[in-house]
């Protein structure tokens, strides 16, 4: 019989592609990719106005709330990520936990997730580019903003790995300055509200009469904050000792991302000399207001331009995380022209699989111009089909655990795996719970446009998957992996 040692060396090779990528990614640009990918400058700026009108200053908990959530999806899939450190991330981890069909849909939910959210955050950048050379943000003007700053961010990443990781190392310093910095400065030198209004609910009630309905609608500053992480985990191919290292560049951007979060939240809040009129939704667009009082127009400049280049560093990650999800999927055959999007460019990159995800968010961009309302609700079904793909990988690895398998990587949190998978699984039902209530509206669609998106895009996956079988035309031994855990169970027990 093949020993357990041997048996891990085929599986191992079986897996090994003909197309390889260089190992340049250390643990510090590792977790710099997953802290400018969760980005809180750019959760905070874009949702921190929704987050107080809806909550009040309460709604800051969530912040903490969903941290710890995340923290125990960041710990199983740190166990996932150390058995199987191949790029791609949720993709081949579900379908090395679970099966080819499983693994298909949640990659594919996945894959619209992200192309959305890049294209979300290149129209939020293009408005502070906007505001800093001073033209309208028309939505011809948006439009080009976006695809112009899309091709740049395209470009660096195909100039080569290093390119990516001096960049998101950069983005990382401007997150620090922008978030963490900025935020100390306004509680040190422009507080102006008590700790205690982190507990006022200024009078906010939900229709229904309720404060806790209030405080749930609020759920989304933190639920929009706390992905990315996932993104050391999509480059694994190009990180020195991935086993180790993915790990806990994964619970760094979680940890890192709170802490950083928290400290500018507060002090957006508590720096505030009219937090009344902000939560009464008086002040539209509070934090220019807020940093103009405190730093000068100068000054809030300044803001400005490291804030672009921190959504820039975040775009960057997001062009990578996606280009190495498709590069993945078409390295198992899974993709129209999966030969042409599986091959890396010798500047060690899936060039070819870079420009479609670059295209794809630039023809989001297009539809955004002629219905630029849709930019709202597509953001929405981003944050819920993260959760979704999210959760997937979550239950499969808690299917495995009920069939005994122990995580074989170097890196493992050992008795309290079955415990925090549970747990990690509760809370991430629970957050897409919350992702899918239903928005106030007029109509069908402004109500559930968040289900009607996932439908679509589920749909789609599934027709696709019934017509062209994509989960057929690999070889890759999923079931000879599993066996493999099979057999490691039987010889620990």
């Amino acid at each position: 019989m093949t020993n357990t040692t041997d048996r891990k060396e085929t599986i191992n090779q079986s897996d090994i592609p003909k197309e390889q990528f260089n190992r340049s990614i250390g643990l510090l640009s590792n977790f710099a990719l997953g802290f400018t990918y969760l980005s809180p400058l750019t959760a905070v700026y874009s949702l921190f106005a929704l987050a107080v009108t809806l909550a009040g200053p309460p709604a800051v908990w969530w912040i903490l709330i969903v941290a710890c959530g995340q923290l125990l999806v960041a710990l199983v899939f740190g166990e996932v990520a150390s058995q199987y450190p191949i790029t791609g991330g949720l993709y081949p981890w579900a379908r090395r936990l679970w099966g080819k069909k499983y693994a298909w849909i949640a990659a594919w939910i996945y894959l619209w997730a992200l192309v959305v959210t890049i294209t979300s955050i290149a129209e939020y950048t293009s408005t502070f580019v906007g505001s800093l050379f001073h033209f309208d943000a028309s939505p011809g003007n948006m439009l080009i903003t976006s695809m112009v700053l899309l091709l740049m961010m395209m470009a660096i990443n195909m100039s080569g790995t290093k390119n990516l990781a001096r960049v998101a190392r950069i983005g990382f310093w401007c997150e620090i300055v922008s978030v963490i910095a900025l935020g100390l400065y306004l509680l040190i030198f422009h507080r102006s509200q008590p700790f205690s209004v982190l507990f006022d609910t200024m009078g906010i009630f939900a229709k229904d009469g309720s404060y806790a309905t209030a405080f749930m609608s609020a759920a989304l500053m933190g639920l929009f904050m706390f992905f990315g992480f996932e993104a050391c985990g999509n480059v694994a191919e190009e990180v020195k000792n991935p086993s180790k290292k993915i790990p806990l560049a994964m619970i760094l951007s979680i940890v890192f991302g709170a802490i950083s979060a928290i400290i500018s939240v507060l002090g957006y809040l508590l720096s505030s000399p009219d937090l009344v009129n902000i939560v009464n939704g008086n002040t539209a667009d509070p934090i220019p207001a807020i940093l103009n009082d405190a730093l000068g127009e100068t000054g809030a400049q300044i803001f400005i331009v490291i804030a672009i280049v921190a959504m820039l560093s975040c775009i960057l990650s997001l062009q990578a995380a996606l280009s190495r999800l498709i590069f993945s999927f078409s390295r198992d055959n899974m993709l129209p022209g999966s030969a042409w999007m599986a091959k890396i460019s010798k500047n060690s990159v899936p060039d070819n699989a870079m420009v479609i995800s670059c295209l794809l968010p630039l023809l989001v961009c297009v539809w955004v111009y002629f219905q630029p309302d849709n930019l709202s609700r597509i953001t929405a079904f981003a944050v819920i089909g993260i959760y979704i793909s999210f959760q997937m990988v979550v239950l499969a690895a808690l299917r495995q655990r009920l069939s005994g398998w122990k995580p074989a990587g170097e890196w493992s949190i050992g008795g309290w795996g079955m415990l925090v998978n549970i747990l990690a699984l509760a809370y991430g039902i629970c957050g897409i719970w919350l992702l899918a209530q239903p928005a106030e509206g007029s109509d069908f669609i402004d109500r559930w446009t968040v289900l009607v998106g996932l439908a679509v895009v589920v749909g789609s996956g599934l027709i696709y998957m019934v017509i062209a079988r994509p989960f057929g035309r690999s070889h890759i031994a999923t079931e000879e992996t599993l066996a493999f855990t099979q057999e490691q169970k039987s010889e620990q027990g």
